[in-house]
């Protein structure tokens, strides 16, 4: 991908201060480093006796201790005792080095722990939420974002973070969404090697580098009916060509460990399945690192149906994980199981030996305390230039999904009403899984319009809550992610944003979610904005005033109501620390939005699953019906609803508009290894400087099995001055052509391709070729 460039008096200068990496950090280890590794974890592992073999195994959440509770907690008692092979959910140098200090002064073999903690989306410097950072289509961005997140983290005692998730999903449901990519199989595997480069580096035993851990293996993101937890059933083949590539592309580059999901695989659950996580991960495609389950996630297989804690924990030994996160199945029924013979000592020792090997790499037998340093957790966290870097991308992460007659930019004067639930709530701008982050410095739209745009008269109102229902506010701002409810009756707070709205020139609406309304336990069966924001949207329609929605989500929603009554939206998602300052930069065009959406917006809960990349049907409804939106008997549609979305994947305005020539073609007969260049001339035809992310896509016209309508093969964010224009070229390869078919061989046929390069997975410009074996 190209790197972002720079729109000269319309962005903010991205302050990269380190060198990217872009190769799988494995290929900076020598044969001479792993024959040392081996050497010392094989010395190690012979001293060890069975029961600290097991503790390696078990990682406890810590609780939260307080600074000098280490020694004298049940914790530290098993860690003394060589129980505990890591921990997490600790946060703070001084909690970590006491704990530290136990396991390497106190317990036989000195054996140093590691430390795990949901560094999701940024540490204490939050970023947007992965959903929103994927929007961004800049693998340099998102990589330099979990780059600042490892070197704050690591600062502050972490080593390890439980992420990237990188489960394909195309369930907006699913609250979990927001935590991934989207529903792109190869955005997501470029976006899964960007985030775990940028965490890992070039060397693990750098302190500012953390080990990545890709979850949720596998196939989280297909749960039935969108409910967290759920049953997916799927075949192999979708399995192979649509949910496993991002896996892939994260054990590709490299990543140290991945963590098993809840849900079932082929009648098994994910922590017991031996096909998935030794045929398919460890045989197939080379993995090497550790797997951890989820929380409970061994425990857990008892409500599937797979037996009591003896066995379940029997099961996942033999499916090949190594870690038990909380449950400690692993540490009291091991032992026994091994008696009866139906585990093996061996594998405890492989799996044990997976764990060391990763602290070695981290270089904790080295220096346990390498990361326990204060003086870089008072300077490295939370600075100045890392909020800096959080506002760039934040601004860069946004999608203008509406700007009726060029009504943003907004111009510098006058009077702007801000209102809504969120508009001076800085506690939900982090979003979900924001576990470090410092939510009460997090900057609210109020704020971040007052500190930087100057001469314009801001006025508040709140307008309404964000439920009417005071239970159901309740549910959606756990963790602290506050509402700020306000006990007034519905009719005052809307008349006072009525008031208000009339005072001004033009209305900045700020609705939508708040930051656990999606996450995990988050699914919702009705994914429209919830009523009382309905009815205040509606309210202000009938001042007459121009209305600017900033939407705050996590996921796709139902938008009709809004998108008819707004004059402009501009998906915020949740925008980490910096959201105010990102959110002003972008609404008066400091930074022109150039925001493309990783996952299809429906046009109605009925419409779930949509997405781009679908199957066509022997009776397909025609594209000049459908996008007329035209009901035809004995086709497959809806006689109540569109077959297209509201907004596509690939999606997204900006303040310029882009001219797409029609597709130019090195060849149009192709055979064997050949390449094909396929390019377009992209316009500037506007009065702003901008980027456009060029998308290509390619459909096997006959194949052995059925092929989707469109794939994404590529993709480049371009910079264009007002009225430029370049060329933009992609090199196609049979490399892009090839599939897992029905015997799972992964190939291409030969055979006639459509070649689709467009601004979203819809408007594209089409042009025909043959490729011959």
């Amino acid at each position: 991908m190209k790197k972002l460039s720079i729109i000269a008096g319309l962005i903010l200068a991205p302050l990269f201060s380190a060198q990217l990496v872009h190769q799988p950090v494995q290929s900076f280890r020598t044969e001479a480093y792993t024959s040392k590794k081996k050497a010392f974890v094989d010395q190690l592992i012979a001293k060890m006796t069975l029961d600290e073999k097991i503790g390696q195994l078990n990682l406890p959440s810590s609780g939260d201790f307080t600074t000098g509770q280490a020694q004298s907690s049940d914790i530290g008692k098993k860690i003394e005792q060589g129980l505990v092979g890591g921990l997490f959910n600790i946060k703070g140098v001084g909690k970590i080095r006491d704990v530290q200090k136990v396991a390497v002064e106190k317990s036989r073999l000195k054996i140093p722990m590691i430390f795990g903690m949901d560094v999701i989306h940024g540490y204490e410097t939050t970023f947007p939420i992965p959903l929103g950072l994927s929007a961004s289509w800049d693998m340099d961005l998102i990589q330099r974002s979990a780059q600042i997140a490892a070197q704050e983290a690591s600062a502050d005692g972490i080593n390890w973070t439980f992420s990237p998730m990188v489960d394909v999903s195309r369930e907006p449901r699913w609250g979990r969404v927001s935590e991934g990519s989207g529903e792109d199989p190869y955005l997501g595997s470029q976006i899964a090697k960007a985030m775990v480069y940028g965490y890992q580096g070039k060397d693990l035993s750098l302190k500012n580098t953390i080990l990545a851990c890709v979850k949720h293996f596998a196939l989280y993101g297909a749960p039935e009916g969108g409910r967290d937890y759920n049953t997916v059933d799927m075949s192999h083949i979708r399995m192979f060509n649509e949910y496993f590539p991002p896996y892939k592309a994260a054990v590709d580059a490299g990543v140290g460990s991945v963590m098993a999901s809840f849900n079932e695989v082929d009648g098994i659950p994910a922590t017991g399945n031996k096909w998935l996580m030794d045929d398919v991960l460890r045989k197939q495609w080379g993995f090497n690192g550790f797997i951890v389950t989820d929380y409970t996630g061994i425990n857990e297989m008892i409500q599937h149906g797979m037996g009591d804690l003896q066995q379940v924990s029997a099961l996942a030994m033999n499916a090949g994980i190594d870690m038990d996160m909380v449950g400690e199945g692993f540490l009291t029924t091991l032992k026994k199981s091994i008696s009866e013979g139906k585990v093996t000592e061996q594998q405890i020792t492989t799996a044990a030996r997976r764990i060391l090997e990763a602290k070695y790499d981290l270089g904790l037998f080295d220096d346990p305390y390498r990361y326990t340093d204060e003086k870089r957790s008072k300077t490295e966290v939370f600075n100045k230039a890392n909020r800096e870097e959080a506002r760039n991308i934040a601004a860069q992460s946004m999608v203008l999904l509406k700007n009726d007659k060029q009504i943003l930019p907004l111009k510098a004067s006058g009077t702007v009403a801000v209102i809504g639930p969120l508009a001076n709530n800085n506690e939900n701008m982090t979003g979900t899984w924001s576990v470090a982050s410092r939510t009460k410095d997090a900057v609210s739209i109020m704020t971040g319009l007052k500190e930087t745009v100057k001469g314009v008269n801001f006025i508040y109102a709140k307008g309404s809550n964000v439920f009417y229902d005071a239970k159901m506010e309740e549910k959606a701002t756990m963790f602290g992610k506050v509402s700020n409810r306000d006990s007034r009756s519905k009719e005052a707070l809307l008349k006072e944003a009525v008031e208000t709205a009339k005072k001004a020139d033009v209305v900045v609406l700020a609705m939508g979610e708040t930051a656990e309304l999606s996450g995990e336990s988050s699914s919702r069966a009705n994914i429209e904005i919830p009523q009382a924001q309905k009815d205040l949207l509606a309210e202000l329609k009938k001042t007459g005033k121009p209305i600017v929605m900033v939407l705050f989500t996590g996921r796709p929603l139902v938008l009709n109501d809004e998108n008819k009554q707004a004059d402009a939206i501009v998906n915020a998602w949740f925008a980490g620390s910096e959201a105010g300052y990102a959110i002003a930069d972008v609404l008066y065009g400091k930074v022109n939005p150039s925001g493309k959406l990783p996952m299809t917006f429906p046009r109605s809960v009925g419409q779930v699953p949509i997405y781009y990349n679908a199957k066509n049907t022997g009776r397909p409804l025609s594209d000049d019906k459908s996008d007329k939106c035209e009901f035809e008997k004995f086709r497959s549609n809806y006689i109540d609803e569109c077959n297209t979305p509201l907004f596509p994947f690939g999606y997204g305005l900006s303040y310029t508009s882009f001219g797409y020539s029609d597709v130019q073609l090195s060849k149009t007969q192709l055979s064997g290894n050949d390449q094909l260049t396929a390019s377009i001339t992209l316009t500037n035809n506007g009065k702003y400087d901008g980027n456009e992310v060029v998308q290509l896509y390619i459909r096997d016209m006959v194949g052995s099995v059925t092929r989707p309508v469109k794939e994404l093969k590529g993709f480049q964010k371009v910079f264009l001055k007002a009225g430029e224009s370049k060329k933009v070229s992609f090199t196609i390869t049979p490399e892009d052509l090839k599939f897992y078919n029905s015997e799972l061989k992964y190939d291409w046929e030969a055979g006639e391709f459509d070649i689709m390069i467009g601004t979203n997975s819809h408007d594209v410009k089409h042009a025909k070729i043959n490729w011959n074996k």
